[in-house]
C-alpha cells in the first residue's frame, strides 16, 4: 500500500507540472485555434535562464529560496517576452493563411528556438543546483520533498488564480469574447492583438514556472529538454479537451498518475516483459483508449466554431 500511495504522490507532481504547460497549449488554441508546438521550447528556456541567473548569483550568498524566486521571476520575463515575440513575428501574420502554415510554422519556431539554445549555453546537460531542503517530509509511509510540494502548492495556486482571472475580470470576459467571435468581440471594443498577445504572455508565465520546477525536480538541464515535457503535455491538453482548462489541469494530473503507476507496476503487470521504460508507451495506450472512447476529452471541448 505504501508504494502505491507514493506512486500516486509522484503522479500528481509529474501530472502538476504537464498540467502547467498544457495551460499554455489550451489557452492559446482556446483563443486562435492554434497548437503552439513551440511552447516547449518556452519551458527549456525558462529552465536554462533561471540556471543562468542562479550560477551569476552563486556567490552572492544569498539563501536558496531567495534565488530559485529570483530566477523564476528572471525566467517569467524572459519566456514573457519571447512568447510576446513569436507571436508578433510567427504567428500574427500568418492568422488569415490556412491552417497548415502556423502549424509548420509553430515547429520550424521549436528548432529554432533549440538551435538558439545549443549555441548559448552548448549542448551539453547542465547540474541544476539543490536550493531547498533535500529532507523528505513523511506522510505516514509515503514521502514527499519539499520541492515536490512546491510544485503541488504552486499549481493548485496557478489554477486558482487562472480560473479567477478567465471568469472575473475584464481581461478573462475579453479572452472569452475573443474566444466565441473575434470579429464581433472588436466591434464591442475588444482588441483581439491585445488579448492574444495577453493568453501567449499568460501561457509563457505559465511555461516557465514549469520549467524551473522541472529542472529543481530531476537537477539538470540543457537545450533539448523541452520537446518531451511539451510533447506530453500536448497530449495531456488533448486528453482532459483542448480548450478547456480545467480538461488541461485533469488531463495532466490523469496521465502524470498514468505514468507513475505504469512505471511501478507495469513489470508486474506483463511479467518482467516491460519494464518502468516503457512507461510512455503505457501513458499513450491510454490516449489512444480515452480519444477512441471520447474524442473530444475528458471534459469536451469548449471552442466556438468561429462565424
Amino acid at each position: 500500500m505504501d508504494i502505491f500511495l507514493q506512486q500516486i504522490l509522484n503522479g500528481l507532481v509529474l501530472g502538476s507540472m504537464y498540467a502547467l504547460v498544457a495551460l499554455g497549449y489550451t489557452m492559446v488554441y482556446g483563443i486562435i485555434n492554434l497548437i503552439n508546438f513551440a511552447h516547449g521550447e518556452v519551458l527549456m528556456v525558462g529552465a536554462l535562464t533561471s540556471w543562468s541567473v542562479i550560477s551569476a548569483l552563486a556567490g552572492a550568498g544569498l539563501p536558496g529560496w531567495l534565488l530559485m524566486l529570483i530566477s523564476l521571476v528572471c525566467a517569467i520575463v524572459v519566456c514573457a517576452a519571447l512568447n510576446f515575440a513569436i507571436e508578433k513575428l510567427a504567428y500574427r501574420p500568418l492568422r488569415s493563411a490556412p491552417r497548415l502554415a502556423p502549424l509548420i510554422t509553430a515547429m520550424g519556431m521549436s528548432l529554432l528556438l533549440q538551435t538558439i539554445a545549443m549555441i548559448i549555453w552548448k549542448p551539453n546537460p547542465k547540474p541544476y543546483p539543490s536550493l531547498l531542503p533535500n529532507d523528505p517530509i513523511d506522510l505516514g509511509g509515503p514521502v514527499i520533498g519539499v520541492t515536490q510540494l512546491l510544485i503541488l502548492g504552486l499549481t493548485t495556486a496557478i489554477l486558482a488564480l487562472l480560473m479567477w482571472l478567465v471568469n472575473r475580470t475584464k481581461l478573462g470576459r475579453a479572452m472569452r469574447a475573443t474566444a466565441e467571435n473575434p470579429r464581433v468581440a472588436a466591434l464591442m471594443g475588444v482588441k483581439p492583438d491585445m488579448v492574444i498577445s495577453a493568453t501567449f504572455i499568460i501561457g509563457a508565465a505559465l511555461a516557465a514556472v514549469a520549467g524551473v520546477m522541472w529542472a529543481a525536480n530531476y537537477g539538470t538541464v540543457q537545450h533539448a529538454m523541452g520537446f518531451l515535457p511539451g510533447l506530453k503535455a500536448f497530449t495531456a491538453a488533448v486528453l482532459g479537451g483542448i480548450g478547456n482548462l480545467a480538461g488541461a489541469v485533469v488531463g495532466g494530473v490523469a496521465l502524470g498518475l498514468i505514468e507513475a503507476l505504469g512505471a511501478g507496476y507495469l513489470g508486474d503487470l506483463t511479467g518482467g516483459v516491460f519494464g518502468s521504460h516503457y512507461a510512455d508507451v503505457f501513458a499513450f495506450a491510454a490516449l489512444i483508449l480515452v480519444l477512441t472512447l471520447r474524442p473530444a476529452g475528458l471534459l469536451g471541448e469548449r471552442v466556438a466554431d468561429r462565424a
